[in-house]
């Protein structure tokens, strides 16, 4: 695959991602624990039937004897598409998508504490102004109580993603490490995808009861089960292997210019002052910690082939 490709393909990755919120703001009647029991459900039942065709019928019984590590990112997984359909029903979408933008960060600070990990000068600062930023949003101008817990579910978001892989680092799970110790291959993650969604689904749909959603809300649930979670959710899977992980981070902030693009022209949810400020700083942090390592890898490369010319 050209890089020309990879890149386009991870735009429309961003695209298809950053739908959820004007397409929930155009559901009648669904509540959000149905909103989310729906999308995770068809989620699920797309994520099952492409698993299955990719990997034959044998995937359901290497599924019931995965080692641990799978179910404990499934769990991740079935708390951040939870979390992120109930927070959009409690708060603004710009809100939610500048929240879940602190993932790397909040991974980055992870990988600090538990994998002793240490952080450039330049990951600091950038942890600092993204606090500043996200304070900013909700202690400025009179943002309501609702508003403050629905960030508050969001936050779980980037911290079941910062827990997730962490704990893939941390086993040595992940492709970049996959087979560079030991010889070992690196494990399949994509069943951990389905496991999410199915555990995402199981704990709303008691919640959910009585339905209320319509045929109309159905319709766009289950396109966002498909189009907005398991197309992209696959589609990066393959991407890892083509783009460098700085580069994928950086298309990925694209998510939140999308989204509160989408709502502001097609719901009328238009961000408020300290949300585009707060956001700004938010991203503007993000931009500059993954630019800096972009930069510190050039040099330690470069550093390398100096090092092997005067070999």
């Amino acid at each position: 695959m050209s890089h020309f490709r990879a890149v386009s393909l991870m735009i429309l990755v961003t695209l298809l991602w950053s739908m959820a919120g004007v397409v929930t703001r155009h559901l009648d009647s669904a509540p959000s624990f149905e909103v989310t029991f729906w999308r995770s459900g068809f989620n699920a039942l797309a994520l099952a039937i492409a698993l299955t065709l990719r990997r034959g019928p044998g995937l359901w019984t290497r599924l019931l004897h995965s080692p641990g590590v799978i179910w404990i990112s499934g769990i991740c997984w079935a708390i951040m598409f939870t979390a992120f359909m109930v927070a959009i029903t409690l708060t603004t979408v710009a809100n939610v998508l500048v929240t879940m933008a602190l993932g790397p960060l909040i991974t980055a600070l992870f990988a600090r504490v538990f994998l002793q990990h240490k952080l450039p000068v330049a990951t600091w600062m950038a942890i600092v102004t993204a606090g500043l930023g996200v304070t900013w949003m909700f202690f400025q101008e009179g943002d309501t109580t609702l508003s403050l817990i629905g960030t508050l579910v969001a936050l779980a978001i980037p911290l079941a993603a910062a827990v997730n892989f962490t704990i893939m680092q941390h086993v040595g799970l992940d492709r970049g490490r996959g087979g560079a110790a030991g010889g070992k291959p690196a494990q399949d993650m994509l069943p951990s995808l389905l496991i999410g969604a199915v555990i995402s689904s199981l704990v709303t749909l008691p919640l959910s009861l009585p339905f209320q959603a319509s045929v109309h809300d159905l319709g766009l649930l289950s396109l966002l089960g498909v189009a907005q979670l398991a197309i992209p959710c696959l589609l990066v899977v393959r991407l890892s292997r083509e783009l460098p992980a700085p580069e994928i981070l950086l298309l990925s902030l694209l998510e939140v210019i999308f989204g509160v693009a989408w709502v502001w022209l097609w719901a009328g949810e238009r961000p408020s002052a300290n949300t585009l400020s707060g956001g700004t700083l938010v991203l503007g942090a993000l931009v500059a910690n993954e630019l800096a390592r972009i930069l510190r890898l050039r040099k330690e490369k470069e550093k390398v082939k100096r090092v092997c010319h005067g070999l």
